[in-house]
């Protein structure tokens, strides 16, 4: 791979007009080589109002709300770089950190590389509910799959672009963490993992949308393709 690899960042968005300027002021900000594909999944606030005014990103819009997998899936069609990485429109995570989890891509000593927020334990500041989902999902690969996976629900994963556009993906909602997830580990594929220094959890109130359905959900993906095939 060159030394300074294309990196397509995949921010899937639905209603963020809160966020979403900031989000992108940060990505241009940030010191990689880089396309940044947006996802707008039917918003009906300013949403698509903020992403005509940025003529150097790559917008793309889905007429109805379809869910997060599904605008994950439509940014993997259009990704054109060498890495691909999921971003979240909402600042938990900072942009700042996506070389360092890019990293051992780049070096050639991993195809996968998923961001640990828990490195250093639960936040504190994320809701009892969610920590409580996520240590079930770890559990719950590491059970399925003999797999040691620390965090399987961040939302950095980044990835070689030609492996992932290789995984038939089917997800529409939440379920593309766990569904990429078992689909690699099924392969074979190592998922590596580099600590996240700037985690800052955002609560139901502030905006994020997961529910408590989307773990159960999650979890039921895990099993499904641990007993089934692609």
């Amino acid at each position: 791979m060159a030394s300074e690899p294309l990196i397509s960042v995949i921010v899937p968005v639905y209603n963020e007009e809160a966020t979403l300027h900031e989000l992108l002021e940060r990505l241009r900000r940030a010191p990689f080589r880089k396309e940044v594909i947006v996802v707008d999944d039917g918003s009906h606030d300013k949403t698509p109002d903020i992403l005509a005014e940025q003529p150097d990103i790559i917008a793309i819009r889905h007429e109805r709300n379809q869910g997060k997998g599904a605008a994950i899936r439509t940014g993997i069609a259009h990704a054109t770089g060498d890495i691909i990485i999921i971003q979240d429109a909402d600042l938990e995570y900072d942009p700042n950190e996506i070389p360092r989890v890019v990293e051992p891509i780049v070096r050639g000593e991993a195809q996968v590389v998923y961001g640990n927020r828990f490195e250093a334990g639960l936040p504190r500041a994320m809701p009892l509910p969610n920590k409580i989902a996520n240590r079930l999902l770890a559990w719950a690969v590491r059970l399925l799959y003999r797999y040691p996976l620390h965090d399987e629900a961040t939302c950095y994963k980044a990835f070689r672009a030609d492996l992932l556009k290789s995984i038939p993906l089917r997800c529409q909602r939440f379920e593309f963490c766990p569904e990429v997830t078992a689909k690699l580990l099924k392969r074979g594929i190592p998922i590596h993992e580099v600590p996240l220094r700037a985690y800052q959890p955002r609560t139901k109130r502030a905006g994020k949308k997961i529910r408590w359905t989307d773990g159960v959900e999650a979890l039921w993906t895990l099993i499904k393709y641990r007993i089934l095939g692609e």
